[in-house]
């Protein structure tokens, strides 16, 4: 069950923390300052990341936890890639989810 929350919280760290890039790449295509509404939430976001890492660490590995933060980050920006902005995915790219994927179940270790 550990291994489960563990997972679960470095999805909710990498979903926080692309909604806080995102939010920080609106602002900065914007011209909008560094103090601007959209700038400070994203750190904001950023910092609340901070915290759900905490939890993960207390329940995986810092190895485990960087390998689900990693994958969930690359399946989100490649599908927010390809969704929003219209991008293809390549063979080269399948591939590399693919390897992803290959490193998460190699990373878990059920005791």
């Amino acid at each position: 069950m550990a291994l489960i929350f563990g997972f679960a919280f470095s999805l909710f760290t990498a979903l926080i923390v692309i909604l806080g890039d995102y939010l920080i790449k609106l602002a900065a295509d914007g011209g909008q300052p560094v103090h601007s509404s959209l700038v400070l939430t994203g750190c904001a976001l950023y910092a609340s990341s901070a915290v759900l890492w905490f939890f993960a660490l207390h329940h995986v590995t810092l190895a485990q936890a960087g390998v689900a933060f990693s994958m969930f980050s690359l399946l989100a920006l490649c599908a927010i890639g390809a969704l929003y902005f219209d991008e293809q995915l390549y063979t080269r790219e399948y591939l590399g989810i693919a390897c992803a994927l290959v490193s998460m179940v190699l990373m878990v270790r059920i005791a």
